[in-house]
């Protein structure tokens, strides 16, 4: 046998290859790229546990996003600094940690916390794109005989398609995000209402479950703009934005609807208990004080109509139609009000 024959990679390695590539390119589902990183190390490499680690850009620090050896759910809370543990050192020098067997290496000890685990050897790497290191590859425990510079190769190539991926992923995630979001507040848009609450319908009214929304509309906002501009304007509708969410619910989705409207649609919520809610949300709104960058120290008002399916109608248009005609007679009966059923 030739030296170029010998080198040559298997013709079942290069499907895994193809498949490989096959893969993580024909999705854009982060969940979906992450699971099959960790099937194709499994197939490829046997090993006591496999793990793909995270960045969290806020936290500054790195997350178990999928695990397998049956210890996905003994990792999930547990967090790796940048910098410490294998993975942190990985994603901190953005290089391949190799420790063979036996090696006693002290970010062994660090990676796992409390959490004790015996590891005789390791192989990481980084996820490493364009943008920055995304993540890492674990590989705790392999057969030592696995451990070939054929093996580290292929690791490589996943890592360097992972990562593409990751980042496909992550742009796709932030263009969808921008289309369902407003530029002023940074709330969901009105296009996201209508496929938000549509879905609660078809998922609740079979079901008889109720929801409710607030269609909020800020009175006499014009006068903001007329006396300091609509700089000032567009900075206050951000800041009622904001604590709309704050005064919302975890399970309730904030929309601007438009100009000065706003709506809070509060799935699984009767029309009694929504009314309460929206009450109690529009004193706190009204209590608060929003001070400017400019040194400004506002109040607003916001006049309200409440409306719950099936009750008030069974399609989007009929809800959001009921709710707005409610807030409307608030308008026409001295503002500053709830209204509901």
């Amino acid at each position: 046998m030739t030296n170029q024959s010998a080198n040559r990679i298997p013709l079942d390695d290069l499907l895994v290859f193809h498949q490989l590539a096959r893969s993580l390119t024909s999705s854009f589902d982060l969940d979906t790229i992450l699971r099959t990183i960790l099937e194709h190390m499994e197939r490829f490499i046997e090993a006591e546990l496999w793990a793909l680690l995270m960045v969290d850009r806020e936290r500054h620090d790195l997350y178990y996003a999928i695990a397998a050896g049956g210890e996905e759910a003994s990792l999930r809370d547990l967090r790796v600094k940048v910098g410490e543990g294998v993975a942190g050192w990985v994603v901190e020098h953005g290089e391949t940690l190799i420790v063979p067997e036996a090696e006693d290496d002290p970010r062994l000890k660090i990676e796992f916390g409390a959490k004790q685990r015996r590891v005789r050897s390791v192989i990481a790497m980084p996820l490493r794109g364009r943008k920055g290191t995304h993540g890492a590859i674990e590989i705790f425990n392999p057969r030592a005989e696995q451990m070939t510079d054929y093996t580290i190769a292929f690791l490589h190539i996943l890592a360097d398609h992972a990562a593409i991926a990751i980042e496909n992923a992550h742009d796709v995630a932030r263009i969808q995000q921008l289309t369902i979001t407003d530029d002023t507040t940074g709330l969901y848009n009105v296009r996201h209402l209508y496929d938000v609450l549509a879905r609660e319908l078809d998922r609740c009214l079979p079901m008889q479950v109720p929801v409710s929304l607030a269609f909020l509309d800020l009175d006499r906002f014009k006068l903001v703009n007329d006396a300091h501009g609509h700089l000032v304007g567009s900075e206050l509708l951000a800041r009622v934005g904001r604590r709309l969410q704050e005064l919302s619910r975890k399970q309730d989705f904030c929309f601007r609807y438009g100009g000065d409207e706003f709506v809070v649609l509060m799935p699984e919520t009767g029309a009694e208990a929504a009314l309460a809610l929206a009450t109690e949300l529009n004193c706190a709104l009204m209590e608060t004080r929003f001070k400017t960058r400019s040194g400004l120290d506002l109040l607003v008002n916001a006049s309200v109509g409440v409306a719950t399916g099936p009750a008030d109608g069974n399609t989007l248009h009929s809800i959001i139609g009921a709710a707005d005609s409610r807030m409307y007679m608030v308008k026409s009966n001295g503002r500053g009000m709830v209204r509901g059923r």
